[in-house]
């Protein structure tokens, strides 16, 4: 096992190849479906395996995933650090089309852990999302005290 020490005596080129063969393993597990930051990916593995939801190609606009009966599930996920304690989830796209029934917030710890997950109704996230002109798309701040009193929004996790 890699210890913090011996990263801290890595060149920058090592820790990125690093990063880079640890990117293709998560990839190979199907714990990450791309390459791009982990959080997304983990997140929609996550809410499914926990709700679950059906995970649909990439190639899916507007949502990620299908209940049963066939309610379609956009995921989002946040890993709350202890440099950045946002719980800003990424940005919503076209949300004036109602791609999605819900949106399913996965908030997770530091180390990945499943701090939260919330399922979110379509009517929800449209009346506490602002739009975001530089992002070309909706933002919506999963607080817990303000999800909690939202009516239909459900804790799962």
């Amino acid at each position: 096992m890699v210890r913090l020490q011996q990263l801290s005596k890595m060149e920058d080129q090592e820790l990125l190849k690093l990063f880079s063969t640890l990117m293709e393993e998560l990839r190979g597990r199907e714990l990450v479906r791309s390459s791009n930051n982990p959080v997304a990916d983990f997140a929609e593995r996550t809410a499914a395996e926990h709700m679950n939801l059906n995970r649909l190609s990439k190639e899916e606009r507007g949502y990620d995933a299908i209940d049963a009966n066939g309610k379609k599930y956009q995921i989002k996920g946040r890993r709350v650090t202890k440099h950045n304690t946002s719980r800003q989830l990424g940005v919503i796209r076209n949300l004036e089309e109602k791609l999605f029934d819900y949106l399913v917030a996965v908030i997770f710890n530091e180390d990945f852990s499943v701090n939260e997950i919330w399922k979110i109704p379509y009517r929800f996230v449209k009346e506490h999302s602002r739009f975001s002109k530089h992002q070309n798309g909706h933002i919506l701040i999963a607080r817990s005290a303000s999800l909690e009193a939202g009516k239909g929004v459900e804790r799962v996790r």
